[in-house]
């Protein structure tokens, strides 16, 4: 979030180079997939450049260099593919998401939270575009994701938005989740220089559906395990596929809203006949009751 807040508060005077920053969808990633091979081809140079590690020409070294460069060849390939399909639905979404933030840039986000970054904080920024999607129709809303703490992960929660969207082509309703710090949610401060490359292939905010989602995650996790293999440094548990997966298995985050009761009417119901125990009504209300008279003797 504080990613795309921060390019908010620098370009906020052009929206255009603003937006440009800020996505990095389709229409870049269909471009730049046309020059995935002069980019192999240029990371393949440098890696045979590295591979001459000793003269001897250590085969089990140029083994490993081979095995490395076509994982992160074939990562960049899965990555690429992923974010170059896209839905009309998708397509529509984005475009608003993108409208929503070059207007917001313009005349910024009305916040008074104690937490700012720059002008606004991310939770007003993001109740700010869910408000602006909704005024165009679409069913916006804020989800929220929290886990307890396991063994296998550490406790943690997150926020991003979901549009929930019907679809001429496929049945029933599709989820198309908005994250608008995408990118910063993989960046590592010690990564290779393989994977900042990955990582800079992405667009700083994402529209997609989730399926989507959830497959870029198992790129970018098996690119970051990899990553720190190749280092020999230990995998964080807040970068393994199971807590980055569960950032974005929430709900939404909506007040709920008690049913109104209706009120209870006492005309329909039939009045009881009351006799009080001190009085001769209880005498009179019980005629055919046979009482005996009982004395006491002392």
């Amino acid at each position: 979030m504080a990613g795309a807040i921060a390019k908010m508060d620098k370009f906020s005077g052009e929206p255009e180079i603003f937006t440009d920053l800020i996505f990095g969808f389709t229409e870049e990633f269909v471009e730049d997939s046309s020059d995935s091979s002069s980019w192999s081809c240029s990371s393949n140079l440098d890696l045979d450049d590295g591979a001459i590690i000793d003269e001897d020409g250590d085969d089990e070294n140029a083994s490993i260099l081979e095995e490395s460069k076509a994982f992160w060849e074939s990562q960049e390939d899965l990555l690429l593919t992923t974010l170059c399909r896209t839905t009309s639905v998708e397509t529509k979404i984005r475009q608003a998401t993108k409208e929503a933030l070059r207007d917001i840039s313009l005349v910024g986000v009305n916040c008074a939270c104690e937490k700012m970054i720059g002008n606004s904080c991310g939770s007003c920024l993001q109740k700010e575009i869910s408000n602006r999607l909704r005024i165009e129709g679409y069913n916006c809303f804020i989800c929220k994701s929290k886990w307890r703490k396991s063994p296998e992960m550490p406790s943690g929660e997150h926020s991003y938005l979901e549009v929930v969207q019907n679809s001429p082509s496929a049945k029933g309703e599709v989820k198309i989740i908005i994250e608008l710090n995408f990118r910063a949610q993989f960046e590592m401060a010690r990564a290779s220089e393989e994977y900042n490359r990955l990582i800079n292939r992405l667009p700083e905010v994402f529209v997609g559906k989730i399926g989507r989602l959830l497959n870029l995650v198992k790129i970018l996790c098996a690119a970051s395990k990899k990553c720190m293999k190749e280092r020999k440094m230990h995998m964080a548990p807040w970068r393994k596929h199971k807590y980055m997966l569960a950032k974005w298995h929430g709900s939404p985050d909506q007040p709920k809203v008690e049913p109104i009761l209706s009120p209870i009417s006492y005309i329909d119901r039939p009045t009881r006949p009351r006799a009080s125990m001190l009085t001769f009504d209880l005498v009179d209300s019980l005629q055919g009751l046979h009482c005996t008279t009982m004395i006491k003797v002392v």
